[in-house]
């Protein structure tokens, strides 16, 4: 029977190399020969099978299996396919010379939140949506352009918004920008500008996101959290607060959806106070259990900056993101991005209005649900057998779960899973410095770790859970 790369347990994670990729490669395979992750024998995937897994040439993998054959590591014989030699020793080298190398290694799984499962995105899709786009843009699409973004990308983005999302808007009211955080600098300068002190954010939450507003001279009181989300009904008696940052359609961490009550209170205040909400609708396309939460920014276009990206839906490194913001406030979001600072590629804007507009975007979307929605059943079967103590929450909808622990054990839980080379990051990372302590617990990725580490993934988990 022959081993598969699926079921291998072995994550490779190729750090920066002044060889390129395919140095960094081999050194990756050394170190898991080394460390046992690969032993005596195992068979390797094929390099078609591995440079697609890790999203690199074909030619690159087998350019390191040559080398490393030839070294002595790896083993390669007709119909047996590249296998860990049986003496995998490195030749001529010195166990003084291995350890001058750098103590400091990635881990071998991670569950750390924030990223999608990035060897899914859809290459050949967003390769063809590339051509097109190429074609048929206009010569002047590769001038200075609009501040707002491309028209073609704002015109998809309303209609989509509208239709999927529940967002009122036209595409004169979008403005395409780099990514939550340029779009949350953008507002933060406009709300300075118009004497705005304080925004009001959730008590658990990014420490970059108050970072991004501190650093524009605005502080950020914390909202408290409950089961019902955030606590809206405390905004009337913070007098000096005029805006509020929330994800009320999945709260980031604790993933509980805003209450329908507190969704109308949050608004109500806006209306009374003249305040801003900012909406964070950060992974509000993949819910799992019922219909999606729409925004929001449906209940009043006039009092509430919608903000999404591209970042969870496709992959972060695209760098696309978009606002909704009141029709008022349009002007001053592009004065803010200024004339040098469009920031997004106007290329880049054309392939993902092609994306959209031809129907892939909505069909990497259903695909990527049913996906994450999969590994979520995993993970909570999982837990169900072999970690039966442990309750998990927050999975009606986005990429990851919250993993409540017993008092006292979130730290010494996140050192065991380093130990074991799994990477964790606990709930109080997330906390705001003036709120409350809760219960300990676990913020863990269901969907960034690829499908040749999930097994092991999930097992080194369970392993170190009390």
């Amino acid at each position: 029977m022959t081993d598969s790369w699926a079921t291998f347990g072995a994550d490779l994670h190729i750090e920066p190399h002044a060889g390129g990729l395919r140095d960094g490669l081999m050194e990756a395979l050394r170190e898991a020969v080394r460390t046992g992750r690969l032993t005596p024998g195992a068979r390797l995937p094929s390099s078609r099978a591995l440079a697609a897994d890790l999203g690199v040439a074909r030619n690159t993998v087998a350019d390191a299996y040559a080398e490393l054959v030839a070294e002595g590591w790896l083993t390669a014989r007709q119909g047996s396919g590249t296998r860990v030699a049986r003496r995998a020793e490195p030749r001529g080298g010195t166990p003084a010379a291995r350890r001058t190398l750098p103590a400091r290694r990635l881990p071998t799984y991670s569950l750390m939140p924030g990223q999608p499962d990035l060897a899914s995105f859809p290459r050949a899709a967003w390769l063809r949506a590339s051509r097109r786009a190429l074609t048929d843009a206009p010569n002047e699409a590769f001038g200075y352009g609009d501040p707002r973004g491309r028209v073609e990308l704002r015109t998809a983005l309303a209609e989509y918004l509208g239709r999927a999302r529940g967002v009122y808007t036209d595409p004169e009211r979008v403005v395409i920008c780099s990514g939550f955080i340029h779009g949350l600098r953008l507002v933060a300068a406009v709300l300075r500008k118009r004497r705005v002190r304080e925004v009001a954010v959730e008590s658990y939450g990014l420490d970059f996101h108050r970072g991004v507003l501190a650093d524009a001279g605005l502080r950020t009181p914390c909202l408290p959290l409950d089961q019902r989300g955030a606590r809206t009904d405390e905004l009337a008696a913070r007098g000096g607060v005029g805006a509020v940052l929330m994800t009320p359609a999945h709260q980031f961490p604790t993933g509980v959806p805003l209450d329908p009550d507190r969704r109308a209170t949050a608004v109500d205040w806006a209306r009374a106070t003249g305040g801003l909400i900012v909406e964070d609708d950060y992974d509000g396309e993949f819910r799992y259990d019922r219909q999606p939460v729409g925004s929001l920014q449906g209940l009043d276009p006039d009092r509430v900056v919608y903000i999404g990206t591209a970042s969870k839906s496709l992959a972060p490194g695209l760098r696309l993101g978009w606002m909704v913001p009141p029709a008022g406030m349009v002007q001053e979001l592009a004065d803010a991005k200024g004339f040098s600072d469009w920031t997004t590629g106007a290329l880049e804007q054309l392939v993902l209005a092609e994306f959209i507009a031809s129907g892939a975007y909505d069909r990497h979307v259903r695909a990527m649900r049913l996906r994450y929605r999969r590994r979520r059943d995993q993970l909570v079967a999982a837990l169900a057998e072999r970690a039966p103590g442990i309750r998990v929450s927050g999975i009606a909808a986005g990429l990851h779960a919250v993993l409540e622990l017993p008092e006292g054990t979130e730290r010494s839980v996140i050192s065991a899973a380093a130990f074991q080379g799994l990477a964790l990051e606990g709930l109080s990372y997330f906390r705001h410095p003036d709120a409350p302590r809760e219960s300990d617990a676990l913020v863990i990725s269901y969907g960034s770790p690829p499908d040749s580490a999930w097994k092991g993934t999930l097992d080194a988990l369970c392993r170190v859970l009390p």
